[in-house]
């Protein structure tokens, strides 16, 4: 019988819902709503939300992650870590990436405005109009951005991105870049450039580690409130809108403070790895052996 309002829970209720709700999956699906688990249960699913909120537990939400197989990825995480949270004297500190295939996406009918009781709304297709790539490089103390929109980004691109960046900043200054190890910034005719110039000095961070680089966070800042939910009709729009959302954010930059240690972070992959290996120890072992087969 369904538990009813008023009545006393039944003994070990809560146990069961949670064992339930963390080891089992409802057939042909894959995770329980409130009301599939109150059903399997014999309760009210108003029991299964209260028991889920009391106990942390969110079945409908999934986040996504991915361990960085870097062989160098302690030193690189302390070296981006260590530049973060002791910035070099007489030194800007900047986090650099590229944006790519931003859409300029204009709606096929005008949309409603927003009133009182109604969200805006829009159509729910669209006209593509062509892209743009966005090279970004923030300013941890600072805040600020420096941004530049091209059609493509190759190496040829990123070049014109730095001299515009060595333009802008004192030449006494060193400058320090934040960047990823995506090929357009190791190319020979970079690492050439970065010879001249030697104030610049790179900072690679580890593979499939871009939570690593502040300036991911300045993209969604610009993405959440001058892209998805713009209209434009034109590529020059959309690079218009871009350049105007830089120029507000600089008038009133706020920087984005970094405060995670590098060995609280070591830490806490560490945690994530043992917990991959109790789930899949196979998946482990069968890497160890291919890795083992390698070296012979």
């Amino acid at each position: 019988m369904a538990e009813g309002r008023g009545r006393r829970p039944q003994s070990g209720l809560a146990e069961r819902i949670i064992n339930a709700t963390l080891q089992t999956k409802p057939k042909g699906h894959t995770h329980w709503s409130s009301r599939t688990l109150a059903k399997a249960q014999g309760v009210h699913a108003s029991t299964v939300q209260r028991i889920w909120r009391e106990h942390g537990l969110q079945p409908h939400r999934q986040e996504t992650f991915k361990l960085s197989r870097d062989p160098l990825f302690v030193a690189k995480l302390l070296d981006v870590v260590g530049v973060y949270l002791n910035p070099p004297q007489n030194a800007v500190v900047l986090c650099i990436d590229e944006k790519s295939q931003i859409q300029a996406l204009d709606r096929t009918q005008p949309g409603l405005p927003m009133k009182r009781g109604r969200c805006g709304t829009w159509t729910h297709d669209y006209v593509r109009n062509g892209t743009t790539t966005l090279f970004a490089a923030l300013n941890v103390a600072a805040g600020t951005i420096s941004g530049r929109c091209f059609p493509r980004h190759r190496h040829q691109e990123f070049l014109r991105f730095l001299r515009q960046i060595d333009a802008e900043y004192a030449p006494e200054l060193e400058l320090h870049l934040v960047m990823d190890n995506y090929g357009t910034h190791k190319t020979e005719q970079v690492k050439r450039w970065l010879k001249r110039h030697p104030r610049f000095k790179v900072h690679f961070i580890p593979t499939s580690s871009s939570w690593l680089n502040m300036v991911e966070r300045w993209f969604a800042e610009i993405t959440g409130k001058a892209v998805r939910r713009g209209s434009f009709s034109s590529v020059p729009d959309l690079i218009a809108a871009i350049e105007q959302f830089i120029a507000e954010w600089n008038r009133n930059p706020k920087p984005f403070i970094w405060t995670a240690r590098a060995e609280d972070i070591l830490e806490k992959i560490e945690r994530c790895r043992r917990r991959l290996e109790e789930i899949k120890p196979g998946c482990t072992a069968r890497r160890g052996r291919k890795k083992a087969a390698q070296r012979v």
